[in-house]
């Protein structure tokens, strides 16, 4: 890896998502030597990757490079590789680029979509967890626009033109309003030789309410924003099968449909190495202890959403969203600091700051500590929070310019096929 010895202690971090990224930011510019290793030499912003997938965006805008991040830090090191295997009683990591030994080892591999065992929907389904994957849909919903102008069979024509969305949380939810913005103001004057009202946008949740994380208020009125842009909400709905063409239910109910994009469920994006008695199987997560410390192990930590925190309050762990990866890696910084220099550790408390979710133009839903709104309202603080987050100036300048235009001109520009998406194989 030509990672140089130094006197100073060495810290690996697996990852460079969110919970990543705040650890080392937390590490910098002190007396260590600091090795960031990822599959990517990027950082994705996730929360708009929907926005890339459905053209309001382009990639570059969500990504920042890592390497520019951490380009004036002393004894900072980046590698760009795939990490095999964690060999705890070595201290050690297999990569694809060759071992490395660590003294303190941070794992924030983050997640990756859950199919729960169903091979047909992981070979079919589209995902939506990376740029890649993003850019994917993208060029299939245009590609099946294309399509649909090329053939007479109407069965065929309909189901290019009906997408199916598997999961009701913010990523269902989200994308779901954005097709159907796209279907009111953009696609009718792309393809005026086709008939768009044909296009069905239909969201299938499994429990009896859309964005079950969030207040019932906030539920109830992004089900009403989603059906006055036409989606059709489908609850208590559980998808058995696809085949890639025709979505099998618990019910009565199938969809005959070209695309369907998995949003109903993540897991931890595990490494091999780590005793079982660490892992939950059915979540494939990690569990720690409050200061973030993987169980059994002295020098082995795991945040965000690969870590699982159990605690009364939180069973099952923290949410696997950014704010608890962003809060537990700035803390897991401190508590290595505090450990090298023998000086008191902090157990993890999380602050929930709320949670969010926007429909479309002017429609959002906000849950704060103390306050819940939806609306314009909703929508301006939704826009502010996700601009702010965003890594960079150039990348906080280009999102906010397109959102302008996008919101002046109702149109979104970036509803490019740069390269062909062939389905029923994966990216």
């Amino acid at each position: 890896m030509n990672i140089p010895q130094s006197s100073f202690p060495r810290v690996v971090i697996i990852g460079g998502g969110f919970a990543g990224l705040a650890a080392a930011k937390g590490l910098e510019k002190q007396e260590l030597q600091v090795v960031l290793i990822d599959k990517h030499n990027y950082h994705t912003f996730q929360p708009l990757l929907y926005q890339v997938a459905t053209g309001g965006l382009e990639p570059d805008s969500i990504a920042f490079p890592l390497r520019k991040r951490f380009n004036d830090v002393e004894n900072f090191y980046f590698r760009l590789a795939n990490v095999l295997k964690i060999n705890p009683e070595k201290n050690q990591l297999e990569t694809s680029i060759g071992n490395l030994e660590y003294d303190e080892l941070i794992i924030a591999t983050g997640s990756t979509t859950n199919f729960f065992g169903n091979k047909n929907i992981q070979k079919y389904a589209m995902e939506m967890k990376s740029i890649p994957q993003s850019l994917n849909i993208r060029s299939l919903i245009l590609e099946n626009f294309e399509e649909a102008l090329l053939t007479s069979n109407m069965d065929e024509r309909n189901a290019l033109m009906n997408f199916v969305i598997v999961g009701g949380g913010p990523t269902g939810v989200e994308l779901a309003g954005a097709l159907a913005e796209m279907k009111k103001g953009i696609l009718p004057k792309d393809y005026p030789d086709l008939d768009i009202r044909q296009m069905q946008i239909n969201l299938i949740q499994s429990s009896d309410c859309i964005l079950k994380g969030m207040s019932a208020k906030a539920s109830e009125k992004a089900e009403d924003f989603l059906i006055k842009l036409g989606v059709n909400i489908w609850k208590n709905l559980r998808v058995l099968d696809y085949d890639g063409k025709t979505v099998t239910t618990n019910s009565e109910d199938s969809f005959r449909a070209e695309t369907v994009i998995w949003a109903a469920g993540v897991q931890g994006e595990l490494v091999e190495g780590l005793a079982t008695e660490c892992v939950i199987e059915r979540a494939a997560r990690i569990k720690v202890d409050e200061f973030s410390k993987v169980i059994n192990y002295k020098n082995i930590y795991a945040v965000g959403d690969i870590a699982s925190m159990s605690s009364e309050k939180n069973p099952n762990g923290h949410p696997m969203m950014a704010q608890p990866a962003i809060q537990q890696g700035t803390l897991v910084a401190k508590n290595i600091l505090a450990k090298l220099f023998n000086t008191k550790q902090k157990p993890f408390v999380y602050k929930d700051k709320g949670s969010m979710a926007t429909i479309g133009r002017n429609k959002a839903v906000v849950d704060l500590p103390k306050w819940k709104f939806q609306g314009v309202f909703a929508w301006y603080v939704w826009m502010f929070v996700h601009l702010f987050s965003l890594i960079g100036f150039r990348n906080k300048a280009i999102v906010f310019l397109n959102w302008v235009y996008s919101y002046i001109r109702f149109d979104k520009e970036t509803r490019l096929i740069i390269r062909s998406y062939k389905k029923h194989k994966k990216a």
